[in-house]
């Protein structure tokens, strides 16, 4: 990851993100927490996030990419906790989604806001049942 976008990042974390944790703790808003455990660390951290919800669980779209801290965490643990609408949900699975479901899944406004952005890269958040 380049030094702008981590720089960027930095900014969010500090900025914007303490605003939208409390919104998403709330089940207020557009945003869900993903409680992830740090890959090094072994700390547990909540971060804000935008997820569609779909019948197999939430749709995300990688919008600062693959790299995010995230990302990898719940990649290298294999799941996470999502709090959608003030409710935990177990994630089990991350799997690849396809561009246009990703789009649908988020609606018509966002989806088209999505498209305009040039958003493509979407993942499925398994859920377990």
């Amino acid at each position: 990851m380049g030094r702008g976008k981590r720089g960027f990042l930095q900014v969010l974390q500090h900025t914007l993100n303490p605003v939208t944790l409390r919104l998403a703790r709330w089940g207020r808003g557009p945003f869900s927490l993903i409680r992830h455990v740090g890959r090094k660390s072994g700390r547990t951290y909540e971060t804000p996030v935008i997820l569609a919800r779909v019948p197999e669980g939430f749709v995300a779209e990688l919008t600062y990419g693959p790299e995010v801290s995230w990302y990898r965490n719940i990649i290298a643990a294999g799941g996470c906790t999502v709090v959608f609408g003030g409710v935990d949900h177990h994630i089990v699975a991350v799997e690849p989604y396809a561009t246009d479901d990703g789009l649908r899944a988020f609606g018509a406004v966002k989806g088209a806001v999505l498209r305009l952005l040039h958003r493509r890269d979407f993942r499925l958040l398994r859920e377990s049942r």
